[in-house]
């Protein structure tokens, strides 16, 4: 039970912390790429805490109400990816998390917050499907949801399933709001003026809603881990090359519309994830 506390501690506390260096990372190595200076590494803690700070203005109680609700599944799927729970279950808690987003943008009546929230749907509808693909392929691999099973094999993932591993950068362009695919909102301000379905969040709203996101770029990065689990450094010099990726897609593309997204997604993402799980079966 006390390691339990401890992992559910560590998971909870890394959420924040990793991942609001990670953002700072994100938005220095973006600012290079544009032939800036860039912030600050700690500018997005100084920008929640800013937010915290503001006035609590909100459009409707549901909306609050949702924003936490994100929050909370957020944190929760991080601490049981910690405990090395369940894969299934981590992702369907972290998908009713980003549902709460959703009902809550759906809940104001700003055209803008409606058509972002319709895009956050879309975005769903593309990579949930491929994120069961992935968690199938592993069940297959190791023969458990469990992520202690992948922790218990003597080769990396990587190498039984690489092109599940491709769907999963398809995967982290989505949830990390990346160009091509950044269709409902985006953290660079370079993209659109309008915050999608984040336009009628601000101040204390607006930074549970970004600590939120780093909970979930946290737990993608350690869903990422998992392809590499047999070595610490391994594992860390394949998130951050994966990671390295998705900023310099993010900076070299244009944003593409919804059909586009979901054509190559479910076009692409299945057909790689069908090709590696039949090569599994055949096995």
């Amino acid at each position: 039970m006390i390691n339990k506390s401890v992992l559910i501690l560590a998971g909870l506390a890394s959420g924040p912390v990793l991942g609001g260096v990670i953002s700072g990372f994100d938005r220095i190595l973006t600012a290079r790429f544009q032939s800036r200076i860039g912030p600050p590494l700690l500018q997005p803690f100084y920008d929640v805490i800013k937010l915290l700070g503001k006035e609590k203005v909100v459009v409707n109680v549901w909306q609050a109400f949702c924003v936490n609700a994100y929050l909370t599944a957020a944190s929760i799927a991080t601490a049981l990816f910690f405990l090395r729970s369940d894969l299934l279950l981590i992702l369907f808690i972290q998908a009713v998390g980003a549902v709460f987003l959703v009902v809550g943008a759906f809940s104001s009546t700003s055209p803008y917050s409606q058509a972002g929230a319709h895009r956050e749907l879309l975005q769903m509808l593309c990579y949930e499907p491929l994120l069961i693909l992935i968690s199938v392929g592993i069940y297959f691999q190791t023969g458990s949801f469990k992520i202690e099973s992948v922790d218990a094999m003597n080769q990396p993932l990587l190498l039984k399933l690489p092109f599940l591993f491709v769907v999963l950068s398809f995967v982290l362009t989505i949830k990390l709001r990346k160009s091509p695919f950044d269709l409902s909102t985006s953290h660079h301000a370079h993209q659109e003026l309008v915050k999608g379905l984040l336009t009628d969040y601000s101040g204390p709203l607006l930074a549970l809603t970004e600590i939120a996101h780093w909970y979930e770029t946290v737990l993608l990065l350690g869903f990422c881990s998992l392809f590499w689990t047999t070595n610490p450094i391994g594992a860390l010099l394949l998130v951050g090359i994966t990671y390295l990726g998705e900023i310099w897609i993010d900076n070299v593309s244009a944003r593409m519309n919804w059909r586009w997204m979901l054509g190559y997604g479910w076009g692409m993402g299945m057909a790689l994830s069908l090709v590696n799980l039949v090569w599994l079966y055949a096995r």
